[in-house]
């Protein structure tokens, strides 16, 4: 028996696309069967499995064919040519409350939705308290979710999503669902699902989101497979994809598309619930001496002082990005990457970078920001982007951007 939880077999999704709406009539009553329209895939040719377990990410930019792709899986459309196979209960997050019926109350909602993913009356009833707990909307859950806010819909949609229990979960970007405690709550449980033997497809823009959480990933681009396979070597493909078609746009090789904004590095903002805060930010040198001015190969240490006001937020962690005056993004590292944990005690504290070699980067004005973050890095605390700008001094000893440590012989 075929426990494989997702099969796709050479799959196409192609449209038709007529100039206009006469042209679709007239192709239904041509008797020479004459063809007034254009054929769009949206998909070609698509083949790919993701064992149990398995966190998928697929990448691309907008029109790459990814949402065709969930719908695809879904079964929200059917594929022109190919077969898919889907083993298990679905359940995705991408619009949320896709399926709630206005004039019933939130409590009949939730067994509606369980209903639609085939789970018994029972299986839905022990997860109840869970829904409820996670909701957070009181009393409202035995209202219509037709008097709901947008925001008590979104949590109740979300926590029943996540709470059913599926066998696989299509997660569309990381939501904005609820306040900034709420999208933490959302984060830990996503990780513990993933972590926890269920099948995730993880979509996103940020590609350090899909280097955190995936175990391969699928690169789409014109309804094409790119690439697909480990994680490291499929992104840092489609990155470098992306700085080769931005610079072709720049230097006017490629016309400009109406377009989404892709932003393939950080994508935080400061926020205004107050749960820590940045107090702090210098630089020194090794004799602990604050300093604005720095050589390339001189070992710094980047202190850092935040006060924490809710001792509740465990495991969060401190992130330092470097960017150049004209904003490149030249390195960006956190404690999560490098498994160290910051203290988290109510009031002031304080933890250090030590930059053992220098910054190694050719002279010039840079700036660093610095972020608190929960525990997955997804959900910022606090972001403050040129929070501290400082000069590299660096002599005539090699071109490019960075200095990287090398000695010439003659012989080895």
């Amino acid at each position: 028996m075929d426990t494989t939880p997702i099969r796709i077999h050479n799959i196409s999704k192609v449209y038709k696309l007529y100039n206009n709406p006469m042209d679709r009539l007239k192709e239904s009553l041509n008797i020479s069967k004459k063809q007034y329209h254009k054929e769009y895939y949206a998909l070609k040719d698509i083949s790919f499995e993701v064992e149990k377990g398995e966190i998928l990410g697929i990448i691309g930019t907008n029109g790459s064919g990814k949402s065709t792709l969930l719908k695809l899986i879904t079964g929200v459309l059917s594929p022109t040519e190919g077969k898919i196979i889907v083993n298990g209960t679905v359940s995705a997050l991408l619009e949320l409350g896709t399926g709630f019926n206005p004039e019933y109350t939130g409590i009949e909602n939730i067994y509606l939705y369980g209903m639609m993913l085939n789970k018994p009356k029972e299986a839905i009833e022990k997860e109840i308290d869970n829904i409820l707990d996670f909701a957070d909307i009181g009393e409202f859950i035995y209202q219509p979710v037709k008097t709901y806010s947008s925001g008590m819909f979104s949590r109740l949609a979300f926590a029943v999503a996540i709470n059913i229990k599926p066998d696989i979960l299509i997660v569309d970007e990381i939501l904005s669902v609820g306040d900034q405690r709420f999208q933490i709550k959302c984060m830990q449980k996503m990780k513990e699902m993933m972590s926890g033997g269920t099948t995730v497809l993880f979509v996103a823009h940020d590609i350090n989101a899909i280097k955190r959480f995936c175990t391969k990933v699928l690169w789409l681009n014109k309804g094409k497979v790119m690439d697909y396979g480990d994680v490291d070597r499929v992104t840092d493909k489609y990155v470098d994809f992306l700085k080769l078609e931005e610079l072709e746009k720049r230097d006017g090789f490629i016309e400009e598309e109406d377009t989404n904004e892709i932003n393939i590095s950080e994508g935080h903002k400061k926020t205004s619930e107050i749960i820590a805060e940045i107090r702090r930010v210098a630089i020194y040198n090794e004799n602990y001496k604050e300093i604005e001015e720095i050589q390339s190969n001189e070992p710094i240490i980047l202190e850092v002082i935040y006060d924490v006001y809710d001792e509740n937020i465990k495991d969060s962690l401190l992130g330092v990005a470097m960017r150049a005056i004209d904003d490149e993004y030249i390195c960006g590292i956190n404690t999560y990457l490098d498994k160290k944990k910051i203290p988290w005690k109510l009031g002031e504290n304080r933890f250090y970078l030590k930059f053992t070699y220098g910054l190694l980067a050719i002279g010039g004005n840079y700036y660093f920001d610095v972020a608190l973050f929960e525990e997955t890095a997804t959900v910022p605390i606090q972001y403050l982007a040129k929070i501290k700008e400082f000069t590299i001094v660096s002599k005539y000893v090699g071109e490019g951007k960075y200095i990287i440590p090398h000695e010439w012989k003659q012989d080895m």
